[in-house]
């Protein structure tokens, strides 16, 4: 279940407060051409997330990084 709060569009600052990382870290995983890019909306110059998005980015994020430790990786 979806609710208001996972709707919401976070900006930049506020993403990077949520996940306690820096700005450079999130605009690396936009700009990848490998891997999972984090999913983002852009107005203009301006870049948008949806926090439910990013929940889903995270879970694939994890089940990735545990796939691979599995593997020995």
């Amino acid at each position: 279940m979806i609710d208001d709060e996972d709707e919401d569009l976070l900006t930049l600052d506020e993403l990077c407060s949520w996940l306690k990382v820096k700005p450079s870290w999130v605009y690396e995983r936009v700009r990848t051409r490998k891997g999972l890019k984090l999913p983002h909306i852009k107005l203009g110059r301006y870049l948008r997330f949806e926090r439910s998005a990013v929940k889903v980015f995270l879970r694939r994020q994890r089940r990735f990084y545990l796939d691979n430790k599995k593997e020995g990786r």
